[in-house]
């Protein structure tokens, strides 16, 4: 038979991840192959990149988008299951559960709002996972449409992955970050929570002797906890023990108006960065995360065919 579409593969997937606890995404692959009887040949077709199979791919990209809904999630890495919104959606949806299936949940309306939006204001490019926008679309804007909706499902992945941490190692985590925006390219960046520094996690020191300082708070706190306004005074008052007038304030979850207004309100500059940037951060820096494919345009060269011409 033809390898199906990852659309397809979406319900098919979700009542395999039903018939027990926990999976291994490479048993799914391997047991969905078998239950669609795939040729070897079909289950070896690789990606033009040859870096994936095609099944694999789109077994793959039929649990990302599971997941982006809430209908699955995965445990831990390399491993996914059901949740109660996925069984639910197996009955409420018996004949077939698409990306249109899809949009009844906040979670995933959430997420392609993500994938269609840049970060630069351009407007939105076409989705490819609509016919419509498809057929509207030029191959420039379909590729857009697809890596937007890439990085919009690696960013969720990374954000998930980062709340899977310890408090320390998502300390590490936001260390490696900074060193990889740049900061502290002539002193340093550490880690100070483990030497009992209250209210300070980190403390980047932008040259050698250690003058020109910025202190680091990073809180690993779950997305329905945000920070709030005694969070923020609390760091505020650790910067002005240290004489500090800069801070940055990480965290996997998101900022209270209360937060947002004591940040402003106070002397010292402190940069608030929430679960959503920060996410974005750790894709555009490449920490966290690898890249998988590359993908070139060419155009003609019309200057060099006329001096030749």
């Amino acid at each position: 038979m033809t390898i199906p579409d990852y659309q397809s593969l979406m319900r098919p997937v979700l009542e395999l991840l039903d018939e027990q606890d926990t999976w291994l995404f490479r048993d799914v692959r391997s047991t969905m192959a078998d239950r669609l009887e795939l040729t070897v040949a079909e289950r070896e077709k690789r990606l033009p990149s040859g870096r994936q199979t095609a099944f694999s791919n789109r077994v793959g990209w039929a649990l990302t988008y599971l997941v982006q809904a809430g209908l699955a999630e995965r445990p831990r890495r390399g491993s996914a299951q059901i949740t109660t919104t996925g069984r639910s959606a197996l009955q409420e949806l018996p004949d077939r559960i698409d990306t249109s299936t899809l949009e009844r949940y906040p979670a995933f309306r959430a997420f392609r709002e993500r994938s269609r939006t840049t970060t630069t204001g351009d407007a939105p490019a076409a989705d490819p996972a609509n016919s419509r926008g498809a057929a509207e679309a030029t191959p420039h804007e379909l590729i857009e449409g697809a890596v937007r909706q890439s990085r919009a499902a690696l960013e969720a992945e990374v954000l998930a992955r980062a709340l899977e941490l310890s408090p320390t190692g998502f300390e590490d985590l936001v260390m490696a970050l900074l060193e990889s925006m740049g900061y502290g390219p002539l002193g340093t960046v550490q880690r100070t929570s483990t030497t009992g520094d209250a209210g300070v996690d980190g403390i980047i020191s932008q040259d050698p002797l250690g003058l020109d300082r910025i202190y680091v708070q990073a809180k690993r706190y779950a997305v329905d906890q945000p920070v709030a306004r005694p969070r923020i005074h609390e760091f505020a008052g650790a910067l002005l023990g240290k004489q500090g007038d800069r801070g940055v304030f990480i965290t996997t979850s998101r900022f209270t108006s209360g937060a947002e207004q004591e940040a402003e309100r106070i002397n010292a500059r402190i940069e608030l960065i929430d679960g959503v940037r920060l996410a974005s951060l750790l894709v555009h820096y490449g920490v966290g995360v690898q890249v998988q494919s590359t993908f070139e345009l060419y155009r003609l060269d019309e200057d060099f065919l006329d001096s030749i011409g």
